[in-house]
C-alpha cells in the first residue's frame, strides 16, 4: 500500500488515525521488505505482529511464513483487516489491547518472532513486558521512535542509558538498527524512527526468580536520575545491607545509576537478594 492507497482506504472505512494511540502507518515498500528481511523469516516460523494497522507489513509477513498472529486494538482497523485477509488461513487476527494481552506471563512464545511497526504510544512498555516473560519471543524486529532505539542500544555513562536499556537488555541483545525517515509513514511523525533487531540472550544473566528483584533495583536506581543511586535505593533495603552490597560489587556510594553497567546491576541484585 502506498500513501494514496492508505488515504483512500481510511476514507472508505471512515477511519481517522489517533495520535493518542501512536498510529503512524508505514507504507514505504523498500523499508517494509527490509524489516521482513531483518527477521530472517523461514516458512515454518511462528510470527507475531502487534498493531498491523491496514496490513502493509502483514502482507509481507504472510508471503514468508505459514503462521502469523496479529493483534490490533482499534476495532475499525480490525474490521478492515478481517475483510482484507478473509481468505488467509495462515492469519490469526486478534482484537485486543496488546498491553493487556501480554499480562499473561505463562503463555509460551519461546519459538516465536515478533515483527512489528509498534504504535509509538506503547512501544517502550510493550518491550519491557515482552522482556519480563519467562518464555518470550526469540527475536524482536520492531519499529520504534529513534530516541527509543538509541536507548535500547545505549552504553553506560551516556545520555541514552536508562532503565529501558536494562529492563529490555537483561533478556535481549541488539543485533542491528537502522534509521527510518518520517516520509515513510502516514501521517508523517515529527521524528525519525528506527527498526531495531533484538535477539534473546542465549545464556540468561540470572535465574528466573531474580527477574522481579532486578526490575525493582533498576526502577528504584533510576527513579531520580540526577540523584546518587544509593539515595534512590535506600528506601528499599536497610542501609547497612545496601552499603555492604554496593561495597561487594565495588560501587562507589556516590555513583549515579547511569554509570552502572548491566553486569554490576545483576551482581548488586544478587547481593541484595541473597545477602
Amino acid at each position: 500500500m502506498n500513501r494514496n492507497d492508505i488515504r483512500n482506504t481510511l476514507d472508505e472505512e471512515s477511519v481517522r488515525l489517533s495520535k493518542a494511540l501512536g498510529q503512524n502507518l508505514l507504507h514505504d515498500q523498500n523499508v517494509l521488505r527490509r524489516i521482513a528481511k531483518a527477521a530472517d523469516l523461514q516458512e515454518d516460523d511462528q510470527v507475531l505482529e502487534i498493531g498491523p494497522g491496514l496490513g502493509a507489513l502483514t502482507e509481507h509477513l504472510l508471503e514468508a511464513v505459514n503462521e502469523l498472529t496479529a493483534i490490533e486494538k482499534d476495532q475499525r482497523l480490525h474490521k478492515h483487516l478481517s475483510k482484507r485477509f478473509a481468505d488467509q488461513e495462515k492469519l490469526r487476527l486478534i482484537h485486543h489491547d496488546a498491553l493487556k494481552y501480554f499480562e499473561n506471563l505463562e503463555v509460551d512464545w519461546t519459538n516465536w518472532k515478533l515483527v512489528s511497526n509498534l504504535p509509538y504510544s506503547v512501544a517502550s512498555p510493550l518491550l519491557v513486558d515482552l522482556a519480563a516473560m519467562p518464555k518470550g519471543p526469540r527475536r524482536l524486529v520492531v519499529t520504534v521512535q529513534w530516541e527509543v532505539g538509541q536507548r535500547l542500544n545505549a552504553q553506560p555513562s551516556t545520555r541514552d542509558y536508562s532503565k529501558l536499556t536494562l529492563l529490555v537488555g537483561c533478556r535481549y541483545q541488539v543485533k542491528d538498527i537502522f534509521k527510518i525517515s518520517p516520509h515513510c509513514f502516514f501521517p508523517e511523525p515529527r521524528v525519525d524512527s528506527a527498526c531495531i533487531t533484538l535477539d534473546q540472550r542465549t545464556k540468561p544473566l540470572f535465574a528466573e526468580d531474580l527477574h522481579k528483584p532486578f526490575t525493582s533495583v533498576v526502577k528504584r536506581a533510576f527513579s531520580q536520575r540526577r540523584k546518587m543511586m544509593r539515595k534512590n535505593l535506600k528506601g528499599g533495603w536497610p542501609e547497612e545491607k545496601l552499603d555492604a552490597a554496593m561495597a561487594a560489587v565495588n560501587l562507589d556510594s556516590k555513583i549515579r545509576a547511569e554509570k552502572v553497567s548491566m553486569d554490576q546491576f545483576v551482581m548488586l541484585t544478587k547481593e541484595l537478594h541473597d545477602g
